[in-house]
């Protein structure tokens, strides 16, 4: 059994970003005390870096439809020293990640864009969509 000195806070950060892509280097910065804080491993940090930023890129364009005034908002977790949540709940209508099309089908390989939350998919450990998909919980082992 473990002591409770050994367990880190539930809530580690939490972010209301202005959706602006400036507002990416806030997160980066975060993810950044997190990787040396736990010592998380090179390529561990590669995964959450592009989900994350894939998950607020899509927030502030896609969510949010740029507009400043509507906020991106992040939260971090340790639920335990062996994994990190990721929240990212953004202000616009959601959307369903199912009806997106597939970006590895061949009509749609050599399109810009498209590829976000494939990518977040692939690259955390588990993902949750809430509220209508305004709303994605990227889960990662570190």
């Amino acid at each position: 059994m473990s002591s409770s000195a050994n367990l880190r806070p539930m809530i580690y950060k939490q972010l209301a970003l202005p959706s602006t892509v400036e507002s990416i280097t806030e997160v980066e910065a975060v993810i950044e005390e997190i990787r040396q804080e736990l010592k998380v491993k090179a390529d561990v940090y590669a995964n959450i870096m592009v989900a994350l930023t894939e998950a607020v890129n899509n927030s502030i364009i896609h969510g949010n439809d740029s507009d400043a005034s509507k906020k991106v908002y992040v939260e971090f977790e340790i639920p335990n020293n062996y994994r990190l949540l990721i929240r990212v709940h953004d202000e616009g209508v959601g959307f369903e990640p199912g009806m997106l099309p597939d970006p590895t089908a061949p009509d749609n390989v050599g399109k810009i864009g498209g590829r976000g939350v494939f990518l977040m998919e692939q690259l955390s450990d588990q993902i949750f969509y809430t509220d209508n998909g305004r709303q994605v919980e990227m889960i990662f082992n570190i």
